[in-house]
């Protein structure tokens, strides 16, 4: 069986097998972790891993998870970010049908003829 040697946070150095870990890497930006609970005091631990390192881990079996990062968070955002207050205003019209029904024919009718 495998043995792997890492850090905890915690414990310091720790041994575990293969499925004690797992890694995962982001397929948008070529980053990995990986990740573990200390078998000492079972706090989970996770580090960056570089790829000599994720290549070493799979190869001793280790599962990988791959994951991207949501479009959302790549787009370009203008305006200043979204406030408390301007949640709480939100709510307030959302609570009012009228204007959501405004909203919900303008979205179907974009001219506004009603």
């Amino acid at each position: 069986m495998t043995t792997i040697r890492a850090s905890c946070t915690t414990c310091g150095d720790v041994e575990l097998t293969v499925a004690d870990v797992e890694v995962r890497v982001c397929t948008t930006t070529d980053e990995g972790v990986y990740h573990f609970d200390c078998p000492r005091c079972a706090t989970e631990v996770a580090k960056p891993a570089e790829p000599r390192i994720i290549d070493l881990l799979v190869a001793s079996g280790v599962h990988v998870t791959s994951w991207s990062i949501p479009a959302e968070l790549l787009e370009e955002h203008h305006g200043e970010p979204i406030t408390h207050d301007d949640l709480l205003d939100f709510h307030e019209l959302l609570a009012d049908e009228r204007v959501v029904e405004i909203a919900l024919a303008s979205l179907t009718d974009p001219e506004g003829s009603r």
